[in-house]
Parts: C-alpha cells; structure tokens; sequence
C-alpha cells in the first residue's frame, strides 16, 4: 500500500480560505457597478412579482435566483471591462484587483470564461436565454471590439445593456406585456443621451486615450447644456409616459416628484458644478434615479 507524503489536504479551513479569497476578489471586481446592475434587477423583478396577484411562496425562490442572475450579469461586464482597461485602471484606479495584482490577467480571464458559461445556463433555466445572449453580445462587442471609444456606440450598448437586463427581470417572473415595457424602454433608451453624463467626469483620460465621448467631440460646455436639458425633459417624460397612463394617487404622485426633483438637481448640478468630483456625484444620483424609477414601478404597476 503506498502512502502519498508531501500533499496538502485538503482541509475544511483551507476550502474556507479559498471561498473567502474568491469572494474578496469578485466583490472588488463588482463593487462599483452593483447599483447600476443587481439593484435594478432585483427591483423589477419584485414589481414584476407584485403587478399581479402576488405569490408569497414564490418570493424567496424569485430573489434567489434574481440575486444569482444579476450578480452574473455584473460579473461578465466588470471582469471583462477591466480586462480591456488594464492598461488605464493601472494609473486611475490601481485599488482594482488586475493592476493591484489581487489576480493575474489569465486568472481574470479564466474567471471571466466560467462566469459567461454559469450566466448562460442560468438565463437558460430561468426562461431568459435570449435576453442573455443579448448582453453577452454587447458586452463582448462594448469591451472587447473597442466600441466603447465612440459616445454614440458606448451610449447604444447602453441601452441593449439596460434592456437584456429589465426585460430579463420581468421575463424570469411572468410574460412581458405593454406596461412593463413602458417601464422598461423609457429608462433604457434615455441611456442613449443621459449616460454621457459619466464623459464629464472622466475628460482628461478620454483626451489621453482618444476616445470620442460627447465632451470631447462637442466641447465640455455644449455638453453640459445638453445633458442638463435632457435631464428636465426627462422628469416631464416620466411623468407623462410612465405615471399619467397608469393613474395618479398619493404614492405615485410623491415618487413622480422625487424623480423629477432629482432630474432637476441633477441638470443643476451638471451646470453649476463642474469638476471631476462633482461629477462624480451627478453621475451616481443618476444611477440612484434609474433604481427609483424602477422601485416606482412596484408601486405604480
């Protein structure tokens, strides 16, 4: 009988310090991006769950596999975003775990592999299949294709993006149906102007990697009024495309003003604070508005 000397075990501790370090790395890959992506999600997948008659039992199985979904399709747009941004995360942002050397690039890029194949099969067993493949096409073609370079490219895989992932939402809970369309394009499609509230904060190194971004093409001012008139309108088309067809009441009426407020603080800010930092800012509540419309529909739907 021979006796195998010199190998580890395989201990439960060890197992333990292998899932805490996996953990450790994939929440530095997503950290910054789960309130633009498991946040929405989860948010339409309970106004999806709560439009009509609402199943109890079914809640905790839905946000299971909600939350397993959404990390997913966070998972596969950070690891590869950062992938392709190596280079640039190396002087902006070295706290990320490629430049800080928390993981190598074939360590990231196997990771990335499984995390694509694990969303697929998901999105097969939930019935959303096609909504997945849609965002791992445009994310492919966003990060890998350098379409990202363009405003008007970067800003429509925004949009697909937003769509794969709120259609997604709605179909892992019940069929899609015209009202929760409504829900669902404003948000998105309004990506293809507002998200280039996020080039204002980022100019310098948009100049340095000659990318295309709006500021950059048309100058920070035109940009800045712009995208400050796009978010004014975007409180009137809320309120018009979203809470009139559905009717009025108390609740809707105070989330439709806390939408529209924070389009106008928003458009305020873009105008009146203009650096990096302050951008930053704007940029955020955007995404905070983008959740709310999004927890408004729970109510109103």
């Amino acid at each position: 009988m021979h006796i195998l000397t010199g190998i580890p075990a395989a201990t439960p501790s060890r197992w333990l310090d292998v899932l805490r370090s996996e953990i450790t790395l994939y929440w530095k890959f997503n950290r910054y991006d789960i309130s633009a992506t498991v946040m929405p999600g989860m948010l339409f997948v309970l106004a999806a769950w709560h439009s009509q008659n609402p199943d109890w039992a079914a809640l905790p199985g839905l946000i299971v596999w909600g939350t397993i979904y959404f990390w997913l399709y966070c998972t596969t747009f950070c690891i590869s975003n950062q992938l392709a941004g190596e280079v640039e995360d190396r002087l902006n942002k070295p706290d990320r775990p490629l430049p800080s050397g928390l993981v190598s690039r074939r360590g990231a890029f196997v990771r990335w592999i499984i995390a694509m194949v694990l969303f697929a099969a998901v999105g097969w067993w939930l019935g959303v299949l096609e909504w997945t493949l849609l965002w791992q096409v445009t994310l492919t073609l966003h990060n890998f294709a350098q379409l990202a370079r363009h405003y008007w490219f970067k800003n429509l895989s925004m949009v697909f993006g937003a769509i794969a992932q709120l259609a997604a939402a709605w179909q892992m809970v019940r069929p899609l149906t015209p009202e929760a369309w409504s829900w669902l394009l404003v948000p998105a499609i309004t990506l293809l102007s507002h998200a280039s509230l996020q080039d204002l904060r980022d100019m310098e190194g948009d100049r340095m990697n000659r990318r295309r971004t709006l500021p950059i093409v048309f100058g920070e001012w035109p940009s800045r009024v712009f995208i400050a008139i796009a978010f004014a309108l975007l409180a009137v088309l809320t309120h018009a495309a979203l809470f009139v067809p559905n009717g009025l009441n108390a609740g809707t009426l105070l989330l439709d003003g806390l939408l529209a407020g924070m389009c106008l603080v928003i458009a305020g800010r873009v105008l009146l604070l203009r650096n990096p930092a302050a951008d930053h800012v704007s940029y955020m509540l955007y995404t905070y508005w983008y959740c709310l419309v999004l927890a408004a529909a729970i109510v109103a739907l």
